[in-house]
Formats: structure tokens, sequence, C-alpha cells
């Protein structure tokens, strides 16, 4: 592993993703607003695997639904593959944040549908060149829910909801998908599974991913590593290939 500088870890390359001097503020009870992202700056190359790490309350989050355009910056400015998200407006703001796939750590999933229609839901609305249901039934055969099509929520476990969440964040063929703590409510062996499906489906569609988490193994496996801590830029390091993974676990989790 190797320190990078925050901005310039993709000079000389093409940055899919830039945030530069990004800030967001929240109230408090006490009148005294908090910095959930702190002068964030970074920029990711197209294809990457990146851990956006850190204690709860650090501001991961935050930095991904800015990212995604959930949530707008007070401060600074967010490119994606050309496109100023910060600027974005109405149906060119929609148009985004429909092209970006989210996970999120509780799934998310609407209960009274089934698999399918919760695979489709996000598409639902708007007119498409090819079919949704088809579209739908091949997403859940690629993470391994072939056969579920009609089955709800309630009677899967936590990893096949998650899986349903992300061939859901699938649907629109994203080239970012942005990953919150996706494997915090499961258990190891789902965890182990999930992930595997997250770098196979990366992989495959050639998506620049970002997963936050707190878990030093789960950072461990991903190409490289932004830690926050209390909305700034503590450490930025690349994972070299091969690195012995106790190994990187261990240092991975000295950021700390």
């Amino acid at each position: 592993m190797t320190d990078t500088d925050p901005v310039s870890a993709a000079a000389g390359q093409h940055a899919v993703i830039e945030l530069r001097g990004v800030s967001k503020h929240y109230g408090t009870g006490s009148g005294q607003p908090v910095a959930a992202a702190d002068e964030v700056s970074f920029a990711i190359e197209h294809g990457g695997l990146i851990a956006l790490s850190g204690a709860s309350g650090s501001g991961k989050s935050t930095v991904l639904h800015l990212i995604g355009a959930i949530e707008r910056p007070d401060s600074g400015t967010i490119v994606n593959d050309g496109t100023e998200v910060t600027t974005l407006r109405g149906a060119a703001l929609a148009a985004y944040r429909r092209s970006v796939g989210f996970v999120f750590q509780r799934y998310n999933l609407l209960p009274a549908l089934t698999a399918l229609d919760n695979v489709i839901a996000p598409v639902l609305p708007y007119r498409t060149g090819w079919d949704k249901a088809a579209r739908g039934r091949q997403l859940l055969e690629a993470v391994g829910l072939g056969g579920r099509e009609r089955s709800l929520p309630s009677r899967m476990s936590g990893g096949e909801q998650q899986r349903v969440a992300i061939a859901r964040a699938l649907i629109n063929s994203p080239h970012l998908l942005l990953a919150d703590e996706p494997t915090g409510n499961l258990d190891s062996r789902s965890a182990t599974g999930v992930l595997d499906l997250i770098a196979r489906v990366r992989e495959e569609n050639q998506m620049t991913v970002i997963i936050a988490t707190h878990d030093p193994q789960i950072a461990a496996r991903c190409d490289r590593l932004i830690r926050l801590r209390d909305g700034a830029v503590t450490d930025d390091i690349e994972i070299a290939d091969g690195y012995p993974v106790d190994e990187t676990i261990r240092r991975v989790g000295q950021l700390g």
C-alpha cells in the first residue's frame, strides 16, 4: 500500500469522479452546525473499487449522498464523467440520479412487492427501449435469485434481500454504483457473498464502485481506501494487488 495525494491520485489519468473542496453542514439543537463533509477533495478513476471508510458519524454516507446528488453540498464542486453534478437542476438532476446505482444497508425494499417488482420499480414510471420485466428477471438470475421472482422480501433472508437490492441498483445499467454499508446487517457468510457479488458485477459491467464501510476486512478487498474523520479526509491509500490480506487488514485497521 502506498500513500496517495487526495486530489492527484488520478492525475494524468481519466478521473471519472472528482470532488474539490466539498463541504456539507447540518444544524444541531445547540445551534452550532456540524460539518458532515469538510473540504473533501479526491479523484477516482473509471473502474475503481473504492472503500470510503471511517467510524460512525465520520461523513461516509453524506459523501455518498453528495456524489449521488441525493443531497447538495453547501460549497465545492463534484464532477462525474464530465458532468458538474452540483449545477444540475430539474429534469437533468433527476436523470443523473437515475444513472447512478444505490445499495443501502437496510435494503429499502418495498414489502408488498415481489422481488421482480422491487427490481423494476425504479423504471416503472419511465419509457425504456427494453422489456422491463425481462431485464428484471435477467438481473435476478445474475445475482443468483433465478426462480425467486415472485418471492416477497419477508420470505427472503437478509443476504437474499440485499441481492435483490443490488439487482435493483443495476436496472438502469449504471456506470457508478454507490453502496452504503451494504453488509452491515448481514452475518459474515452472507456478507462475503454480497461482496463477491459486488466485485463480480463491477468487473462484468466495467463499473466504478464506492463502498462506505467501517469494516477493515471489506476495505482490504478494495483497490483504494479513503478514510474520513469528522467529515474530513485523513488517509488516502492504494491497496497493492497481491498484498497479503491479513497484513492489509492490520494496516487498514491501524488507520483509525
